[in-house]
């Protein structure tokens, strides 16, 4: 990676948090810059299992921040199935002055990931419009880990 810092952040709170993975999933990109950085909390979300983890409305998740460039972003994307509808990514309000205003997340979509518990997001015609009315009007945020 060269020394150009990625200028995206992504709260990732799964597979995306071990540093081999990351480096199979954006490691073979031709000149992508990354960087799995500290530790960090979404605070107004909690992780919920399926087939693969997703998040559902209310309580905290530990994960970290992922800087990327915007190769590795469309990387990411790739990875998470968003062109296939199985993940949306969603931008939320960082509570960091060192982070510009706002990480992206991935939001699976409960049905579809095979979620057994319940997860009740508020109404709207699309899943990334309804993960959107809660960020807002809960006050969900990233914060980096102290």
């Amino acid at each position: 990676m060269d020394a150009e810092r990625p200028s995206v952040y992504v709260f990732v709170y799964g597979t995306l948090t071990d540093p081999n993975r990351v480096e199979a999933v954006l490691g073979a990109i031709p000149d992508a810059r990354y960087e799995l950085e500290s530790d960090a909390a979404l605070e107004g979300l909690r992780r919920v299992e399926g087939e693969y983890p997703t998040l559902a409305p209310d309580g905290r998740v530990e994960g970290r921040l992922l800087a990327v460039d915007e190769r590795g972003l469309e990387a990411l994307d790739r990875y998470e199935g968003v062109d296939h509808g199985l993940y949306e990514r969603i931008a939320v309000p960082c509570a960091d002055e060192n982070v510009d205003d706002s990480a992206w997340i991935y939001v699976g979509d409960p049905d579809r990931l095979g979620v057994t518990e319940r997860v009740d997001w508020p109404d709207g015609k699309s899943l990334a419009e309804r993960v959107r009315t809660h960020v807002s009007r809960h006050g969900v945020v990233v914060r980096r880990d102290e």
